[in-house]
């Protein structure tokens, strides 16, 4: 890796190109963790409503929420039909979940933990769990005061929904860079039959794992450390 490459990794600004069928040529260390947030489609749509009417490069100043993230600008380029290259410039108001606390903090069950979340939320409700484990993910590092409370909050998001699944997964392909170290992920997926309330939800801000809302679907991201 030469120097401008170096640079193009270590930058922590997004840095994402595309083919011309929308596929990831190549992501920074950054933009792989916002891939872990946004979905690839609409990313590459997003590089098309800001790319230039002729080849070459434009830069576009523009206040855009994705999921916790906040944009101020994006520079989209490409000098042939096969390859689209963007790079968004967040604000200094973003949250850095790259930096996660990953001390001091002990390998546990993952299942046993959203088995008890269930069973406090059953107490207080009639709604019914379906659960979608992948068993062969290992006992790991987490929080798991911290990610209880957190999981908690999320069901009282659904506190009227009559069914949720709950799925624990490892997101293939996908992993996070925490220290210089890549660790893949583990997803907990919280899906509901109705749109989350979050209104009265204070998630934990500085943890060791990432909550993602959207709709009708809450995600807990937590790095696998073994």
């Amino acid at each position: 890796m030469n120097f401008f490459e170096d640079w193009v990794e270590l930058d922590l600004n997004p840095v994402i190109s595309f083919s011309s069928t929308s596929k990831i040529i190549y992501s920074n260390s950054e933009a792989q963790f916002l891939l872990n947030r946004i979905k690839q489609k609409e990313l590459f749509d997003l590089a098309l409503k800001y790319a230039p009417k002729s080849f070459g490069a434009e830069t576009s100043y523009i206040d855009l929420v994705l999921k916790n993230y906040t944009f101020y600008a994006i520079t989209v380029k490409y000098e042939n039909e096969d390859e689209l290259h963007m790079k968004l410039y967040k604000s200094a108001m973003v949250k850095k979940e790259s930096k996660l606390n990953i001390k001091n903090i002990n390998s546990t069950n993952i299942f046993t933990l959203v088995d008890l979340a269930i069973s406090t939320s059953k107490i207080k409700t009639d709604t019914i769990y379906t659960k979608n484990y992948d068993p062969s993910i290992p006992e790991f590092k987490l929080d798991a005061s911290s990610f209880i409370k957190t999981l908690n909050q999320v069901f009282e998001s659904f506190i009227d929904s009559k069914n949720i699944t709950c799925s624990i997964m490892l997101k293939i392909g996908e992993y996070i860079r925490i220290e210089g170290k890549k660790y893949s992920l583990i997803t907990v997926e919280i899906a509901s039959d109705i749109d989350a309330n979050t209104q009265s939800s204070n998630y934990k801000q500085d943890s060791s794992f990432i909550v993602t809302c959207s709709d009708n679907k809450i995600t807990i991201d937590l790095p696998l450390i073994i």
